[in-house]
């Protein structure tokens, strides 16, 4: 088995919640990284100051996207791919690993696909 917890349907749907609120935060995280503004500044600042205000907004960003990556990994979530809002859950089907698929938009998990397959394979469940 490639991951260590497996959800079932009902777990992962009690998930969605906090993983909605997490994809908000990541992609406000990621905001901080890419703030034009901020990496201009960045980029003029001298060594010695540490980039002042446009440092600790690109720095802010990455701690954030760091800590909310890993509370969830740390749950057993993966996010696929932040701009759609694609996340797996690592579940069991018939006794084989698989994952149970969800997109943002979508109310509640509907969809699993083969670990090797992708969001290509999706199946409803």
């Amino acid at each position: 088995m490639e991951h260590e917890r497996h959800f079932t349907v009902e777990e992962a749907n009690a998930e969605l919640d906090l993983i909605r609120d997490r994809l908000v935060r990541l992609r406000a995280a990621r905001e901080g990284l890419t703030d034009e503004e901020a990496r201009a500044e960045l980029a003029e600042a001298t060594p010695s100051n540490g980039g002042g205000r446009a440092g600790k907004v690109v720095s802010d960003g990455f701690l954030a996207l760091r800590s909310i990556l890993a509370e969830l990994q740390g749950m057993g979530v993966i996010v696929r791919d932040l701009d759609r809002g694609l996340v797996d859950f690592p579940s069991l089907r018939d006794g084989r690993e698989v994952y149970l698929c969800w997109v943002e938009g979508e109310d509640e998990i509907e969809y699993w696909h083969d670990i090797d397959s992708g969001f290509s394979g999706r199946e409803p469940l």
